[in-house]
């Protein structure tokens, strides 16, 4: 277990960046500002696991090269006993920013579920599905900036001793945004795992509105 892993509870937490030795201090302030944001991020993901019974949550390594720090989450979402959707969520931290982030934090989601074949053809799919994103955010985290992304429709196919499988029809979102400039990590957790009901087609959480996938339909 290395030592960002120990000092922070979220999965696969890397701090490339460290230097606490810095005569400046600049590095062991900003290995301290992510190691608190490291600690809410993993603590909503704990929340969400109390409260989701129909998830299970996985241990997932960072990304070493998008950020000097990074943490990441994972998720399954059951339905009826069966895995139905998948996610990543990964948290990047740079004290002098990036282009394009709007602050020092940015969020990288990642959600793929099974869907039915006339879903996967409705060519509403891709803005339903975005929906899904943005409610959820706008409901957890509304202070959210920059959010950019794609859907996608996904069909697999079997060949040679696979060739008798029925085709696999699924859905794709990745999508980035930045948090707010003091933000409630947990809150943005809460949002991913909203997404990635919606896509799996749970219902939502008490005390939350269900995302409607417009004419998309909903395999049951």
């Amino acid at each position: 277990m290395t030592r960002a892993a120990e000092t922070t509870p979220a999965a696969g937490t890397t701090d490339a960046a460290r230097e606490d030795s810095a005569p400046d201090g600049t590095a062991a302030d900003g290995a301290s500002a992510f190691a608190a944001a490291a600690a809410e991020f993993g603590a909503g993901r704990d929340e969400q696991r109390d409260l989701r019974e129909d998830f299970t949550f996985d241990d997932i390594p960072a990304p070493k090269r998008l950020a000097p720090y990074a943490a990441a989450i994972a998720a399954t979402a059951h339905r009826d006993g069966d895995e139905v959707a998948w996610g990543r969520l990964i948290l990047l931290y740079d004290p002098e920013g990036q282009q394009g982030w709007c602050g020092t934090f940015r969020l990288i989601a990642y959600v793929r579920a099974d869907v039915e074949p006339e879903m996967a053809a409705d060519p509403l799919l891709g803005e339903v599905g975005w929906s899904w994103l943005t409610d959820a955010l706008g409901a957890h985290a509304p202070g959210y900036e920059v959010p950019s992304g794609t859907v996608t429709r996904v069909i697999t196919e079997g060949f040679g001793a696979k060739e008798d499988e029925d085709p696999l029809n699924g859905f794709e979102l990745r999508a980035s945004w930045s948090p707010e400039a003091e933000p409630d990590l947990g809150a943005h957790v809460a949002a991913w795992c909203e997404l990635l009901a919606a896509a799996a087609g749970l219902p939502p959480q008490p005390g939350t509105r269900a995302f409607r996938p417009g004419s998309a339909r909903r395999r049951r």
